[in-house]
């Protein structure tokens, strides 16, 4: 990344009760080797602490969090009032094992968007096309904001 370039700060972190640290660690350090600057809370992170986290940075593009123990769903059941009260207005991208279980439900993945999740990822790959596409749309609706009304 240029000087020149804005800084893109990511806020980083595993769901509440998930302890898994290896790919957030690898995550984190992917990111900042793409130039990313990388607010990793860890893991076992609460809402309230990504919601913190954006009220210290409230420059971060996305939070991102990771779950491998499935329980997601109830880990971000704080996640609607925690966007409804302006404290995470970023956005806010899943990824990892979703649900309980071998068997999917696409349900669970409807649930997380209701929950107030942005983006959910299958795989890591995923992670910086989405990032570029929610930095391009912003930049966009941030530009169209500006244009001046016809008369």
């Amino acid at each position: 990344m240029s000087h020149s370039e804005p800084r893109r700060l990511v806020i980083l972190g595993v769901a509440a009760s998930d302890s898994h640290a290896v790919a957030n660690h690898l995550i984190a350090h992917a990111l900042r080797g793409l130039g990313f600057e990388v607010e990793n809370l860890g893991t076992c992170t609460p809402v309230e602490e990504f919601a913190q986290a954006c009220e210290e940075h409230p420059d971060a593009e996305a939070v991102i969090i990771g779950s491998l123990n499935g329980h997601v769903h109830e880990d971000l059941r704080d996640l609607p009032a925690a966007r409804e009260a302006g404290r995470i207005t970023c956005p806010v991208i899943v990824g990892g094992n979703l649900s309980v279980g071998s068997r999917k439900d696409p349900r669970d993945l409807e649930r997380l968007h209701a929950l107030g999740v942005d983006r959910i990822l299958q795989d890591p790959a995923q992670l910086l096309p989405a990032l570029d596409e929610l930095r391009a749309s912003r930049t966009a609706d941030a530009d169209r904001q500006r244009l001046p009304v016809a008369s």
